[in-house]
């Protein structure tokens, strides 16, 4: 064989080394390229879950927040209620004391067993009512505000716990 053709030879399988290496990263490139999109895309997609949790969780807090208010509130009204009820069985005691056809024991115990056996309705329309048996207790409460209506109720088990609690709030129609 001639010098010549050899060398053509190894010129040929250098040249066609280099056309293959460059190929090889071109395509490689492209592969890099295509995984960096994807890569983006995900990024992207958990930034979107992250603030979508973000805001679950500050809803989750934000009625959390409400329903530790609401207890706050319902314990303070069963406490102005027990208070009330005292106030009113110790008014009727005192009338029973001052009425001479009257038993001021009798009165009390009479006082006594109607508040055991039904609840007392207050003038927000909101209802206590105690069962014979568990000794839970089962609130409603019927709020009428301005364009609001309200009604929730609740029940809470002879622990004093919160079993069951629902609100209910439409707009007020006019008729």
């Amino acid at each position: 064989m001639d010098t010549g053709v050899i060398i053509a030879i190894v010129v040929a399988a250098l040249i066609l080394l280099a056309v293959l290496w460059f190929l090889g990263r071109k395509g490689r490139e492209r592969r890099y390229e295509t995984r960096r999109t994807e890569a983006r895309e995900i990024r992207r997609e958990a930034e979107l879950g992250g603030a979508q949790a973000d805001r679950t969780r500050a809803e989750a807090e934000a009625q959390a927040a409400e329903a530790r208010r609401q207890d706050a509130l319902a314990r303070e009204r069963a406490a102005s209620a027990d208070q009330q009820s005292r106030e009113a069985r110790e008014r009727h005691i005192e009338a029973a004391k001052k009425d001479p056809d009257a038993d001021p024991d009798e009165v009390a115990a009479q006082f006594d067993r109607e508040r055991a056996q039904g609840g007392s309705v207050g003038a927000t329309g909101a209802t206590d009512t105690g069962t014979t048996g568990d000794q839970s207790v089962e609130h409603y409460e019927h709020t009428d505000a301005p364009g609001m209506e309200r009604e929730r109720r609740f029940e809470r088990d002879e622990e004093g716990d919160v079993v069951r609690d629902e609100e209910y709030e439409k707009p007020r129609t006019d008729r």
